[in-house]
């Protein structure tokens, strides 16, 4: 998955006192677009020089620092997030990396002012925080959580395809609402989406998608009663009951969706 960089390490430990010093990389995101080298299948950050001096800490991998820039570089074309998620650009770290910055990115620029009494936010001076300094309320970032769903039925899975957007095979998703326990929302988007009933819902594993800013839940489970579909037409362009050979992955290895698929499809989920 795209969180899976070992031996490299992600730190995402809050620094206030880190400042740039050279060689570190800077995130300029804007609009959907992240500024970066992308020379075949090589992907590079803008560096950070002598004159960057006072910008937001980011987080590290292993020794590199990355810091978000306020200003587009000159030295860097700017790149819609899709050609990251689609193409198979090396270092695998900072792929990981230019999506944990889109997450942190998007949080500060919709977090300028305060919700409350809509004053100026502050950085924090000791945790990642924005603090209003005229009522003191404190705003963290955002982390939504959402369940990947595998539904088994004997030698087959459900698989879909979304109506708008990404276009390659994908499983039952959704965010968990207020008062729902993570089964619950499994249950439920099942349901909604493909009129399908489930039983035996386990955890498998859990990935941080800064794509969306989320935290992506995956369990599986069996289909219970009546397997007939009846796909939400609203969300779905498409929703099937596959066999296991016949399981066509996704380009990338990113994702917690590809990895169950593949699980099942060889045979050990």
């Amino acid at each position: 998955m795209i969180q899976d960089i070992a031996p490299h390490k992600l730190k995402n430990t809050f620094d206030p006192e880190a400042r740039p010093k050279s060689g570190d990389c800077l995130i300029y995101y804007h609009k959907g677009e992240m500024a970066a080298d992308l020379t075949e299948d090589r992907l590079d950050f803008p560096r950070a020089g002598a004159r960057e001096k006072d910008l937001p800490y980011l987080f590290s991998i292993d020794d590199t620092a990355f810091f978000l820039a306020s200003e587009e570089p000159k030295d860097c074309a700017m790149h819609p997030m899709k050609e990251f998620r689609n193409r198979p650009l090396l270092p695998k770290e900072y792929v990981f990396a230019a999506f944990t910055a889109m997450h942190l990115a998007e949080w500060y620029q919709h977090h300028r002012f305060c919700g409350c009494c809509a004053s100026v936010l502050q950085h924090s001076k000791t945790e990642r925080a924005m603090v209003c300094p005229s009522c003191g309320e404190v705003y963290y970032p955002r982390i939504n959580p959402a369940v990947i769903v595998g539904v088994k039925k004997g030698d087959c899975l459900l698989l879909t395809k979304y109506r708008r957007g990404f276009s390659q095979n994908a499983l039952i998703a959704g965010f968990t609402e207020i008062g729902e326990t993570l089964e619950e929302t499994c249950a439920r988007e099942v349901m909604e989406e493909t009129g399908i009933r489930i039983k035996n819902i386990r955890y498998y594993k859990s990935q941080p998608w800064g794509v969306a800013s989320d935290l992506l839940t995956g369990f599986l489970c069996e289909a219970e009663g009546d397997d007939e579909i009846r796909p939400d037409t609203s969300e779905l362009k498409e929703a099937r009951w596959v066999p296991r050979e016949e399981i066509e992955l996704q380009a990338m290895d990113y994702s917690l969706t590809n990895e169950i698929m593949a699980g099942f499809k060889n045979g050990i989920l």
